[in-house]
């Protein structure tokens, strides 16, 4: 069996409450191991499968290997009290605990002193994505005094980042009436003013025009799906928002524009911009934590920054 546990690199121990991804498989920077992550949600250690083991492990048709990975990964790091394994390979992604006496499926989860709920089990995505912390963090510390929209908010993060960094007012738009409800109990959670907060279970495509009336902002934050049958295909839609832009924004606002697509390169959001609202300026890319190693360039998550000087006259 590859080694697994010897890429794993556990937290430090000043950072072991806080929510991290340990192992990042899927960035293919490790022959082998593309089809695995690895997690640590305080006290839980989730592996994540993308594909069935024994079409990877040919030398390991059984489960052995598996139960080995979550034992060393018990061993070496001594705060953990159950291993989980969730397999994305399979139909609704269904979880398994391998290890741990204690059932664990609703955690609060730490991030840079931010709390949010947690799920396991319930769904495919389970609350947060770790790879936007970067992200957040950016929102925290520069959204004082903001009006922000917060395009497909899902669980609300980018906006429990923005309050907690002082912004004025947040709109978050999601069509998950559910997601959004999860992001109320979020704000909640960290002891947030919910009148500094608005929640629109609407399909952004058929509502700018509410979304205008509630504006304008100073800085907007769109993190699409790449594709949702019936509701967003991002090759296509992105412009849709781009177009919108001056209706939506101050002049001198910012807008912050998140792709998670592999086939979608650096290039694309680029090109998206410099098409469809060309008077914006590209001011930095934020980077994605460490651990997120890829192996080719431009594969993995892009959040890029963006001024809106305002049209030109």
């Amino acid at each position: 069996m590859i080694d697994l546990i010897a890429f794993t690199a556990p937290p430090q121990a000043e950072a072991k409450e806080q929510c991290r991804r340990l192992f990042h498989g899927r960035g293919q920077a490790y022959a082998g191991l593309g089809h695995v992550n690895i997690d640590w949600w305080p006290p839980v250690v989730l592996i994540t499968l993308y594909e069935e083991v024994d079409r990877r492990w040919l030398q390991q048709v059984d489960r052995r290997w598996l139960q080995q990975l979550a034992a060393d990964i018990r061993d070496k790091l001594a705060e953990c009290r159950a291993v989980m394994v969730q397999y994305r390979c399979r139909p609704r992604a269904p979880f398994e605990q391998l290890l741990g006496d204690e059932t664990f499926e609703a955690l609060v989860a730490d991030e840079n002193g931010l709390k949010f709920h947690i799920q396991l089990g319930r769904s495919q995505n389970i609350g947060l994505f770790l790879d936007m912390r970067e992200g957040r963090q950016w929102v925290r510390d520069h959204g004082r005094g903001k009006r922000v929209l917060n395009l497909f908010a899902y669980t609300c993060g980018f906006s429990v980042a923005a309050i907690a960094g002082g912004a004025r007012h947040v709109v978050n738009v999601d069509i998950s009436r559910a997601s959004l409800t999860r992001g109320r109990e979020n704000h909640r959670l960290n002891g947030h003013d919910l009148r500094s907060v608005t929640f629109q279970s609407i399909d952004i495509f058929k509502s700018f025009s509410r979304l205008k009336k509630l504006g304008p902002y100073d800085l907007l934050i769109c993190d699409p799906p790449g594709f949702q049958k019936g509701s967003v295909d991002i090759r296509r839609d992105y412009r849709k928002i781009l177009r919108r832009i001056p209706a939506l924004l101050n002049p001198g606002g910012q807008f912050l524009l998140c792709l998670n697509v592999p086939a979608l390169d650096d290039a694309f959001l680029h090109q998206q911009v410099a098409e469809h609202c060309p008077s914006a300026r590209f001011v930095q890319a934020i980077d994605t934590p460490e651990v997120f190693k890829e192996a080719v360039q431009d594969k993995g998550l892009k959040i890029f920054l963006y001024d809106y000087p305002g049209e030109s006259r």
